[in-house]
């Protein structure tokens, strides 16, 4: 199989370094890059980058406009990196066409499953449409029906429901489903999945009882003929 190759733009060697490491490791190619101006010659040069990994503060072009640039002519995920934790930056990206927003510091295991998510999503191979035990996810129309029925769902339930039907026979930590679906830094009460999987099992009537308690621990979602 084929490397997938990443492209890591922060003007610190030491970060480069640190987030190379940790995506080497999980099979990934990398490719450096110091400055603004250096990530977009490279990118341009490569033409098979999988992903960008982009600092906002640099020399010579700032993250922002490397984003600018980049997405006049491409799509590719682009995860920043930013010191800063100002909302306005954080919608700032969003509106730019960034896929995801991680402030320093970060956890280079986070960056990495968030990486693996990106791209389980970008890729031609994931399915829309996931079918399983009579729950048909429709996560283009953010539609869920079961044996054909619609089910009404808010997001946070939505996700959760598709991070389990995604994760199908795994034991799922709280830390894990929280990292997932509420995001990296979501301080909150673990309480709150459990609250939300209350719901979420009421809503899906008999179908809720393939979401199965593993006490002291989290959950599994497991299809029970």
């Amino acid at each position: 199989m084929e490397q997938l190759k990443i492209l890591v733009v922060d003007d610190e060697a030491r970060m480069r370094k640190l987030v190379k490491d940790f995506l080497t490791v999980k099979g990934f190619r990398v490719i450096e890059a110091g400055d603004g101006e250096e990530a977009v010659d490279l990118f341009f040069a490569q033409k098979d980058i999988a992903l960008i990994i982009l600092d906002v503060m640099m020399p010579k072009m700032d993250g922002w406009e490397v984003v600018k640039a980049i997405r006049q002519h491409s799509k590719v995920p682009i995860i920043m990196l930013t010191a800063r934790s100002e909302e306005r930056d954080e919608l700032q990206g969003f509106d730019l066409g960034v896929d995801e927003y991680i402030s320093k510091p970060f956890s280079p295991k986070i960056l990495v499953a968030r990486v693996e998510a990106i791209l389980r999503r970008s890729s031609g191979t994931a399915s829309d449409i996931l079918s399983v035990g009579g729950i048909r996810i429709d996560k283009a129309a953010h539609q869920v029906t079961i044996d054909g029925v619609p089910i009404e769902l808010s997001y946070k339930e939505f996700e959760l429901l598709t991070y389990f039907v995604e994760n199908q026979g795994l034991a799922l930590s709280r830390e894990k489903i929280l990292n997932n679906v509420w995001n990296y830094d979501y301080f909150g009460d673990a309480r709150t999945i459990d609250t939300h999987v209350k719901k979420l099992r009421s809503k899906m009537g008999e179908k809720g009882d393939y979401i199965k308690t593993i006490w002291g621990m989290g959950y599994k979602f497991e299809v029970t003929a």
